[in-house]
């Protein structure tokens, strides 16, 4: 039994245990929520589209479920979001950009969001994402900037920003994402909550992503065990996803408290090639210690690969110049430069180069396959830094390039379509927080969900408490964040 007394501050399975004891009700959560996102909304920007009226209907349907004894599950009544680039019916869709018209809302839910009404889970609303989702920082045309709830003054990371926002501040627990070359990792790692991508195919998509088998689904959480409960309602199948499998996990929670006794987990500080700086490294060092002093063997070890960059921005370019093709003419003005930029070099990819970075691909693939024949788990950092300024594609004083350069550690593992994740881990030098990337062979996620569990209660990540305005010495406003 949890000792918080706020419902605004508790987990899923807190929540649930509540409302199976008749303690609290699914409407006083959603109300708890909702508050939150009114305190909390206006500073970070992590909401672009709040159901108050349909949250609230949906709180008490699942109260009087709770009220007959018949609970559609554990996440009947827990307040959850859904992404700006995911249908879900009676939402607005606009995907960050104003070339989508915001009265054609698709009346209809994609799988995830299905699948959680299904549950009982209450939507409150929609998380913010750049344009189409396009780059590892959350701005866009539409609604402006998402910001770091530890310090509103840095970014969230993208493009599930707001969700990862929202589940730091808790304005809801269960938060929808999505990531094709690191969009749940990267917010989870700079905004200090739980990011899971999981493998390729264990949450169907529809429709299906302009970055095809690049693209995961996921979740962003405040703990692993709230992940867990989460996947085991969306990892589902579904016919609409074209590029469905099989063999979903029976239950993510299965591994949850087995010890890492007898695990081989490698340490790669920089993969080979990337260049983390020494706070974000001594942070990820400690997490790497605590893998060791819990029974696993820790290894030092990159894997046999070079920067996958040139393969993967060519795979990306072309999704990007698939959404540009989509759009007239007449619109293109009104969208993102920097997404504009990418597309337009995109359409000059010949077949033949975008099958020279696929093969490149397949062979990233068969070096992680025989990586893995020799370690269960891969640790890294999640990114080189903390989170830099708002409002910028790239960290301070490194103008050129894109996204891509700022996060070796993420974009590789959509490549070869394994689960990974962001674990938080500790804090930089300037008070931010530090993710730790855990990843596994393809199809062993549970792997990934049983590292996560056992280092998640070594470390204890901690969480911010609260965002607002403040009158500063001089007389003037400054926006603060005050840790707990």
């Amino acid at each position: 039994m949890t000792d918080k007394t706020d419902p605004g501050e508790m987990t899923a399975l807190e929540l649930g245990e509540l409302f199976r004891s008749r303690k609290l009700s699914p409407v006083e959560a959603a109300g708890a929520a909702l508050e939150r996102i009114g305190r909390f909304n206006a500073d970070v920007n992590a909401y672009c589209f709040v159901d108050e009226s349909g949250a609230l209907e949906a709180a008490r349907k699942s109260e009087a479920r709770f009220a007959a004894g018949l609970p559609l599950g554990p996440a009947d009544g827990i307040p959850a979001s859904i992404k700006d680039l995911t249908y879900a019916a009676g939402m607005p869709t606009r995907k960050g950009s104003l070339t989508v018209d915001p009265a054609r809302n698709p009346d209809v839910d994609a799988p995830f969001a299905q699948r959680m009404r299904e549950a009982g889970a209450v939507l409150l609303g929609k998380t913010t994402t750049p344009e189409f989702g396009w780059k590892g920082v959350t701005d866009s045309p539409v609604y402006g900037i998402t910001r770091n709830p530890w310090n509103p003054e840095r970014t969230s990371g993208g493009s599930s920003g707001g969700a990862a926002v929202a589940a730091a501040l808790n304005m809801g627990v269960l938060h929808q994402g999505s990531d094709a070359g690191g969009s749940i990792r990267i917010p989870a790692g700079f905004c200090g909550v739980f990011g899971m991508k999981p493998g390729f195919g264990r949450i169907p998509q529809w429709p299906a992503s302009a970055m095809t088998t690049l693209s995961h689904l996921g979740t962003l959480t405040r703990t692993v065990e709230d992940a867990a409960l989460f996947l085991n309602i969306v990892a589902r199948d579904d016919v609409r996803d074209f590029y469905r499998g099989g063999a979903f996990p029976a239950d993510w929670r299965a591994t949850l408290d087995l010890p890492l006794k007898g695990l081989r987990i490698a340490y790669s500080r920089t993969l080979g090639y990337a260049s983390p700086a020494p706070d974000v490294l001594a942070a990820v060092d400690r997490a790497a210690a605590a893998a060791a002093g819990l029974g696993a063997c820790v290894e030092e070890a990159d894997p046999a690969f070079t920067d996958p960059a040139e393969a993967f921005n060519i795979l990306w370019f072309a999704g990007a110049a698939s959404i540009l093709d989509g759009i007239p003419e007449a619109q293109r003005g009104r969208m993102d430069p920097g997404l504009l930029a990418v597309a337009r070099e995109g359409a000059k990819i010949s077949a033949a180069v975008y099958i020279k970075a696929s093969a490149a691909r397949a062979a990233l693939s068969e070096c992680m396959a025989a990586f893995h024949a020799k370690y269960d788990v891969l640790l890294t950092p999640a990114l080189p830094l903390t989170a830099f300024a708002a409002g910028r594609n790239r960290p301070e004083g490194d103008p050129d390039g894109n996204w891509v350069d700022w996060t070796p550690y993420t974009y590789p593992f959509n490549m070869t379509q394994q689960p990974a994740a962001s674990l938080p881990c500790g804090f930089g030098a300037d008070g931010l927080p530090v993710g730790l990337a855990i990843v596994a062979a393809k199809h062993e996620d549970l792997l990934v969900m049983r590292v996560a569990g056992a280092l998640e209660q070594a470390l204890r990540p901690r969480f911010p408490s609260y965002v607002g305005e403040a009158v500063g010495s001089a007389g003037q406003k400054q926006t603060i964040c005050l840790n707990n």
